[in-house]
């Protein structure tokens, strides 16, 4: 076995003793609870634009993007636009990456890549940002709710132009609407690609950490996930990547597609 290998080999074997590790996996809990109930999500920008994510899951988008290398991220919601510019950011490394091994020149406003982003209420100061952000040139915005069935049609107009592609829920995060977004994007994942869940965590937390939200233990993404999943053998969950990071709002929602 080369170096390369042995590495990779203890890597994993490391990260499968994380998923058993109940000491780590509960401080871990515990820190996203305390962390969660002081903003500490809030605190992170991308390229200039607040990302309102841990920085583990962004590093775990990256590992993601990397790999599957897709033409086509749809994002539900936007906020103030840090994760379309990431996922942007992201497919600009991509075509450079292309460029590079093709021996060919990179037109920075030119991309056969592209990011979509959807949500119910594009406030106009951020939509105004994220125009003017040096990534636009690879983002599309599309305003309204991400379970109405015009908006569902657009995109799925759209994404029918794409070979590989990866999704992204991140609106609403109660039950019926993570359910009604899985089951009109899912569909439109590429095999070995993923739809992404996040906020999943919020089944693992107290009533008290989100007071002021609809959603919460047993009215939540992770919920949803487990209602879709029973009925779409299409997908598994990639348990590797929560034991990995550990901080994550993403908890068994890291959804891979294996078949179609």
């Amino acid at each position: 076995m080369n170096e390369e290998n042995r590495f990779l080999q203890e890597r994993s074997e490391r990260i499968e003793s994380y998923g058993l590790n109940s000491d780590l996996n509960g401080m871990s809990s515990r820190w996203i609870e305390l962390s969660m109930k002081e903003k500490y999500v809030y605190n992170f920008d991308w390229l200039g634009r607040p990302i309102i994510q841990y920085p583990q899951d962004v590093f775990a988008m990256q590992e993601l993007i990397w790999e599957i290398k897709p033409d086509l991220i749809i994002e539900t919601g936007i906020a103030h636009g840090g994760s379309l510019i990431f996922s942007a950011s992201m497919l600009a490394l991509l075509d450079m990456g292309d460029a590079i091994a093709n021996g060919t020149m990179l037109d920075p406003k030119v991309s056969a890549r592209k990011v979509l982003g959807i949500d119910i209420d594009i406030r106009k100061h951020n939509r105004s940002a994220i125009e003017a952000h040096p990534m636009a040139s690879r983002i599309q915005m599309i305003e309204g709710s991400s379970v109405d069935t015009v908006v569902v049609d657009e995109v799925k107009s759209i994404a029918k132009n794409f070979d590989r592609v990866l999704v992204c829920l991140d609106s609403n995060h109660t039950y019926d609407h993570v359910l009604s977004e899985l089951e009109a994007y899912a569909p439109l994942v590429s095999i070995d690609s993923y739809c992404v869940v996040f906020d999943t965590f919020v089944d693992d937390m107290p009533e008290d950490v989100f007071p002021d939200r609809p959603w919460g233990p047993n009215n939540n993404p992770k919920i949803a996930a487990k209602e879709f999943l029973s009925k779409n053998s299409q997908f598994t969950i990639d348990k590797d990547l929560h034991a990995k990071l550990q901080i994550s709002v993403a908890h068994d929602g890291f959804l891979k597609r294996i078949s179609l």
